[in-house]
């Protein structure tokens, strides 16, 4: 599985403007901030609602820590999903937040 930091996302993002970045924190966790125009699917949610992402595109995986994250990743990487996941997660985050 690819892991990437939160400093190769934020640069990705400056150079990029947008990436497809899936945050599976829970719902009152992202309240908190969110790395902008991220998409919450919780973890135990992200079985039922994989329907909703492509598996042509890339996605980047965060959640608070990276453990969640790690695991989300290792889900959709089985289903076909092109997925790296966010080592450190939000507590390595120092971006913009939304």
């Amino acid at each position: 599985m690819k892991e990437c930091t939160a400093k190769e996302i934020e640069a990705r993002l400056h150079e990029k403007g947008e990436l497809s970045i899936i945050d599976v924190r829970e719902a009152a966790e992202v309240a908190t901030g969110k790395i902008p125009h991220a998409i919450n699917i919780p973890l135990g949610l992200l079985e039922f609602r994989m329907h909703e992402l492509e598996k042509s595109k890339e996605y980047v995986v965060v959640c608070q820590s990276g453990g969640r994250s790690f695991r989300a990743a290792e889900l959709l990487e089985r289903y076909g999903y092109n997925v790296a996941n966010m080592s450190g997660g939000m507590l390595a985050w120092t971006g913009k937040i939304e």
